[in-house]
């Protein structure tokens, strides 16, 4: 299976992909620089020399809408580019101006006046004019980006070309999620805030997470590719196991038409959805993990400490979703896994597609090691917050008011915030070793 992308470096579609990737890069920038902030609001001993309590919830807002739909949306865009054809360009660069113009107006917007937080989940927003412009502004640059995916990634032959296939795939999950939230905002009566914003990206918050998982597996292949070790079936056998993780998302429609967004029964779907939807992965998993098992005598480089990385912390993730009672820490640390498990499967396919997009190739130690100091310590963090969760540590509480009172507990938080730090030193190596290549473009 041949995966590599044979843009050339002048070519409009890999300036479009690099348009992209910027983005992705300043994103990261600005979450990172939040999550500092956000770790020392919660660390034992740190939390009362930074009294951030009354920051803790905007810098929350703005950190996740950065770190999880605005770089998992726009690494999309690397990936439906890198992937479909050069058709409609003029499309693909409205929808990248559109979501990097929606992303500076979101990162400032804490800063301007009546930033009132609300956390709810999936897109959590402030109560400001500012910040949902920048949503709205974001949604039309997506959309865009979404729909010229779905005419560009199409595969011919429909079976020969699994990894396109899959990224089809997954802006059709796009498409639904977008449509689930337009759709929700167009019915759902305007109730207390928190509830109103929970249930408005409750249906589109659950269908974008099979999108960024089946991207993940394009990453994860795409690496086994490069590294000389491609998924041991067909072509025709990978691609008709993305359509069966893809079924899921048959039901999202039928859920719309047969009950009112909304309703406890429309939200206990969903939920259930992401139960019984994501085993459908199953066997891509699987053949994902006898990928990375024959890269165990490949020689180290940058994309394979990714893979690795990415498939532990993303296992991890999945079992603590299935541990989850209340709502305590062991949310937050489930989610932390596999967000994470996604991250770095993209941050390995960065590293692949520098190269193919004109820029250096990325070597040296700092790359090398890069992922596994940031999956080190985005592993400790998630301990730290399972371990916290099974104490009774509630989530979404920074300083006093997370009680706690107990030594169990105090280790627990103090796990989380040692590796969040970790996980921010490994956070900034990446940056910095993009940076340095792409600041520096090689157009040979």
């Amino acid at each position: 299976m041949n995966t590599q992308v044979t843009l050339g470096p002048s070519g409009k579609p890999a300036a479009l992909a690099r348009a992209w990737l910027w983005l992705n890069l300043l994103a990261l920038i600005g979450s990172g620089l939040l999550a500092l902030l956000l770790v020392l609001s919660r660390t034992p001993g740190i939390q009362d020399i930074f009294p951030l309590k009354e920051f803790f919830r905007a810098a929350l807002v703005v950190h996740v809408d950065l770190s999880v739909a605005i770089w998992f949306m726009a690494f999309a865009g690397v990936i439906w580019t890198a992937l479909g054809n050069a058709n409609l360009a003029w499309m693909g660069w409205s929808g990248f101006v559109l979501a990097a113009l929606g992303t500076a107006v979101m990162t400032v917007s804490p800063f301007f006046p009546g930033a009132e937080p609300v956390l709810n989940n999936y897109i959590p927003v402030l109560q400001q004019p500012l910040f949902f412009a920048a949503l709205w502004i974001c949604g039309a640059g997506f959309a865009l980006t979404v729909l010229r995916a779905l005419f560009t990634t199409w595969p011919s032959p429909f079976l020969a070309q699994p990894l396109r296939l899959a990224a089809f795939l997954g802006a059709i999950a796009a498409f639904l999620a977008l449509a689930a939230i337009f759709w929700s905002w167009s019915v759902v009566p305007r109730i207390e805030e928190k509830i109103y914003y929970e249930v408005l990206f409750w249906g589109g918050g659950h269908v974008l997470q099979f999108q960024h998982a089946l991207l993940m597996v394009v990453a994860w292949f795409w690496i086994a590719d490069y590294l000389g070790r491609p998924p041991m079936v067909s072509p025709r056998a990978l691609s008709v196991l993305f359509l069966v993780a893809a079924l899921p998302l048959l039901a999202v429609p039928v859920f719309y038409l047969a009950v009112p967004p909304g309703s406890l029964t429309h939200m206990e779907l969903f939920a259930k959805l992401m139960i019984w939807g994501h085993p459908y992965m199953g066997p891509l998993i699987l053949l994902a993990a006898l990928s990375l098992w024959s890269v165990r005598g490949v020689p180290s480089s940058p994309p394979k400490s990714a893979f690795v990385a990415s498939f532990i912390l993303f296992a991890l993730g999945g079992i603590l979703g299935y541990m989850i009672k209340g709502a305590n820490v062991v949310i937050p640390a489930h989610y932390h896994g596999t967000t994470v498990g996604v991250t770095l499967a993209f941050m390995g396919l960065v590293y692949v597609l520098l190269p193919v997009l004109g820029y250096a190739k990325a070597d040296g130690r700092m790359a090398l090691w890069q992922p596994y100091v940031y999956g080190a310590g985005q592993l400790i963090h998630v301990l730290g917050l399972a371990w916290s969760g099974g104490y009774g540590v509630q989530r979404k509480v920074a300083g006093a008011e997370q009680a706690l009172t107990t030594l169990p507990q105090k280790i627990g938080m103090g796990m989380m915030g040692l590796g969040g730090l970790i996980a921010i030193i490994g956070g900034l190596m990446f940056v910095l070793v993009c940076l340095k290549i792409m600041s520096a473009r090689n157009t040979r």
